[in-house]
């Protein structure tokens, strides 16, 4: 996508969120010497001009779609998180069976859990981020809400014609619409961090509340049965817990991530 030059096309064209809106125009890109497609100019519908990179944007043809930056963030994260924790878990296992010395463990260790501790700083300012903007788009609806009751009450009275009700409740359906859509993937963009948050504080916890708990189960021998042996069949597997269900939202638009 990067190299086609047929992104030249788009120059003055409208570029919409994911959600049908539009926010502003492209007015120019910014390539590398190698001619390389590096950024993109924009001009947002408040007259400001910002630099975007290119992956903020999708290109389909002459229609533009500004991905949300909260989303973009929020994908990078959940996939960068577990993966670093995964690789010093098994950095972990390497040293336990002696594959690398115990100073090399400590050193790259180190990185990995400065490297995580960082990343799921980032997650939780997001997380909270993800708070002000569902907060911001349940004040949206509510707006919304008010404004097509007032619309009811003119048109009732005779103070609106029918054609002018019809063209401004469909306007509002729509951006009640969006905003329900919006909100709702910024609640499952806030469910993931919270979740990768969570799972990465407890998985090393997991452990060790499964041996308290099997240790507490433990009957001692009685003095009148020593050698008797109990219901618990040694073989049979340990129920596992019920997997969790996700939920995805379909994004409503013509694009989406």
């Amino acid at each position: 996508m990067s190299n086609n030059s047929n992104l030249f096309l788009s120059i003055g064209k409208p570029i919409k969120d994911e959600y049908g809106r539009t926010v502003g125009k492209v007015a120019s890109f910014a390539l590398t010497p190698s001619g390389k497609f590096d950024a993109v100019f924009i001009q947002f519908n408040d007259g400001k001009f910002s630099k975007q990179p290119m992956e903020h944007l999708q290109f389909n043809g002459a229609e533009v779609t500004f991905i949300s930056t909260l989303k973009s963030q929020a994908s990078v994260l959940c996939n960068q998180i577990p993966l670093i924790w995964r690789k010093d878990q098994a950095l972990k296992d390497l040293a336990e069976k002696r594959k690398i010395s115990p100073d090399l463990y400590q050193e790259l260790h180190n990185n990995f859990e400065g490297v995580l501790n960082q990343l799921k700083k980032d997650a939780q300012v997001l997380a909270d981020e993800t708070t002000k903007e569902i907060a911001r788009c349940d004040q949206e609806i509510k707006t919304l809400g008010y404004a097509v009751v007032n619309l009811e009450l003119e048109h009732e009275v005779g103070q609106i014609d029918e054609e002018a009700y019809k063209s401004a409740f469909t306007m509002l359906q729509e951006n009640l619409k969006r905003s329900n859509t919006e909100k709702s993937d910024i609640e499952l963009t806030k469910n993931k961090l919270s979740n990768i948050l969570l799972g990465d504080s407890k998985q090393p916890e997991q452990k060790t509340n499964t041996t308290s708990t099997e240790s507490t189960n433990k009957k001692p021998p009685t003095k009148e049965t020593p050698n008797e042996i109990t219901d618990e069949t040694p073989n049979e597997e340990p129920e596992l817990p019920e997997p969790p269900v996700v939920v995805y939202v379909k994004e409503v638009g013509k694009a989406g991530i």
